[in-house]
């Protein structure tokens, strides 16, 4: 029963990442919505038409299986020593970066100059780690939790901050899919745990979001970073002016 709930919410996430409604489904299965809405709620969507929802978004049925198997996944951080096997190797780095974004194997060798045999090779190093099942005719079944994070301060995110860094900010921040805010102010220390609390409430919601969208072509999602950083700091520019 456990299972048959895991199914019925992966589907719903990929409806929603579809842009399909409930409306779309019944007129796909020659239903009502209210019959739709009634499948949903009892859980009760046979085989034939589990399939005809799944054809309506040009997915298989163990499409949607590794949907839910990805959204049951425990790993949430990878050890010390998986990370820093995969800092030392950038295109290791490159491909784990892709399969966290949910890529196939297809859609990395389109994009980058990499062979598929050494695209494979890779992806069997990730199975090795235990970040990846790599299954029959080399589709990825993704081990790793949704809320999947690098370790804090830990060989991953060093190796972003010492490369990556500089070319991060060397924008201005002023096209409609970017944005830089800065605050400064001054907080008591319940305030700034208050605060704390609500950044990482739009972590969860960011994850959240990926997740829905995980079941659309590649073509219609995009890369993003987002940097949220907070720390109790004076302008080093002020040093100068400061009463010791």
């Amino acid at each position: 029963m456990a299972q048959t709930s895991s199914l019925h919410k992966a589907l719903k996430k990929a409806l929603k990442a579809h842009g399909f409604t409930y409306v779309d489904v019944a007129r796909a299965l020659d239903l009502t919505e209210a019959s739709v809405k009634r499948l949903f709620s009892e859980q009760s969507f046979s085989l034939q038409r589990l399939d005809q929802v799944c054809h309506l978004m040009d997915m298989e049925i163990s499409d949607l299986v590794q949907m839910m198997n990805e959204q049951q996944a425990q790993l949430q951080q990878l050890s010390v020593e998986q990370e820093k096997e995969i800092a030392n190797d950038i295109v290791l780095l490159m491909v784990t970066v892709c399969v966290l974004n949910r890529w196939r194997l297809e859609d990395i060798i389109e994009q980058y100059k990499l062979s598929e045999a050494e695209c494979i090779r890779k992806l069997a190093l990730l199975d090795r780690l235990k970040i990846i099942e790599l299954l029959p005719k080399n589709r990825i079944k993704l081990l790793v939790a949704p809320n999947f994070t690098w370790r804090e301060n830990g060989p991953i995110q060093k190796f972003f901050q010492e490369k990556i860094q500089q070319e991060f900010f060397s924008t201005r921040f002023d096209h409609k899919d970017e944005q830089l805010i800065v605050l400064n102010g001054m907080l008591s220390k319940e305030s700034n745990a208050e605060f704390q609390r609500k950044v990482k409430k739009l972590v969860r919601e960011f994850d959240e979001l990926n997740n829905d969208d995980a079941g659309l072509p590649l073509e219609h999602r995009h890369g993003h970073t987002v940097v949220l950083a907070m720390r109790s700091w004076k302008y080093g520019l002020f040093a100068p002016y400061r009463r010791t």
